[in-house]
């Protein structure tokens, strides 16, 4: 199946870069390499690294960025190795990084992927199919107390105890192998009265697990911290996120970074050595305009933060 990839706040988060036409750049999740192409557009003699996990987005990227392949430099990883991708690359700083941290639209449509809870497909839910664990294996393994944790966490959903129970008692009948069958136990689950307003029954919970077989958010923090130190004086890092858990990270992460004392009130003298590494360029996030939301729906809940290398 071909990969189709929407960019969302295209425009907005290549503003937020403040592209030197000489500077090196990063692409952390290159997608459908929507925003790696208007980046490199972008640069005379300067170069874009776009990294990757699916295999898939790595083929199309190659596709849409062949006519600047001498300033282009693909990899499959994981942004959470930029330090090691980096160092492979020879390259000792980075004039701005962009990560956009939502699930493509390509990855959504393509059923046999099972991220999506409205096509029946395998249990799958990997970004990077190379890897062990997957959908079946938390839906399937983990205890019931476990997906619970899982649900109500990741997914922020209410009902996160009584899903939980439901997914306990099918799977003692026969594993639940499925994303149709998986929506049917959220659907038994979930009181009709609930299921009439809101989202579909089933989002909350597969965020919950998509969450889980990825480590979406135990990676995110660090790899913000990490990928400050790689920036240069005035580098830019620009995160589009999609769910307030992730916003919420990022959000604090920034704070942390741009803090130049951690020391509690009251103290005399500063202990904490801490170093102010951020400058927040957004106070509030930037999100899509109407227009934006209109022709792509899925855009609607991004949200993008923007930080600058002191």
């Amino acid at each position: 199946m071909d990969f189709e990839h929407v960019s969302v706040l295209l425009q907005e988060s290549i503003d937020g870069l403040n592209i030197k036409k000489n500077g090196v750049y990063v692409d952390g999740t290159l997608g459908g390499a929507g925003h790696s192409k208007e980046i490199v557009k972008k640069l005379d003699n300067g170069r874009l690294i776009g990294i990757d996990q699916d295999m898939n987005a790595i083929s199309k990227a190659f596709e849409v960025l062949k006519e600047y392949k001498d300033k282009v430099t693909i990899v499959h990883n994981n942004f959470k190795n930029l330090d090691i991708v980096l160092k492979e690359e020879d390259i000792t700083g980075i004039d701005g990084l962009l990560l956009d941290l939502g699930v493509s639209s390509h990855q959504l449509d393509e059923g046999e992927r099972g991220f999506s809870y409205n096509t029946d497909s395998f249990l799958d839910m990997r970004m990077d199919t190379s890897q062990d664990l997957s959908g079946w294996d938390v839906v399937n393994k983990y205890s019931k107390k476990e997906i619970e944790k899982i649900i109500k966490e990741y997914g922020e959903e209410r009902w996160a105890a009584r899903i939980a129970e439901f997914i306990e008692a099918e799977r003692q009948l026969k594993p639940i192998n499925t994303t149709g069958e998986l929506v049917n136990v959220i659907k038994k689950a979930i009181p009709s009265g609930a299921r009439k307003d809101g989202p579909h029954p089933a989002k909350r919970t597969f965020q919950a697990i998509r969450i889980e077989v990825n480590k979406e958010l135990e990676i995110l923090r660090d790899s913000i911290i990490s990928a400050v130190r790689e920036l240069n004086t005035g580098g830019r890092i620009c995160i589009i996120t999609f769910h307030s858990l992730e916003d919420r990270i990022v959000k604090e992460t920034f704070k942390e970074l741009s803090l130049e004392c951690i020391c509690p009130p009251g103290m005399p003298i500063c202990t904490c050595n801490k170093v102010k590494e951020l400058n927040i360029i957004t106070r509030k996030p930037i999100i899509p305009s109407d227009n934006e939301i209109e022709i792509n729906p899925r855009s609607r809940s991004a949200k993008l933060r923007i930080g600058e290398k002191v």
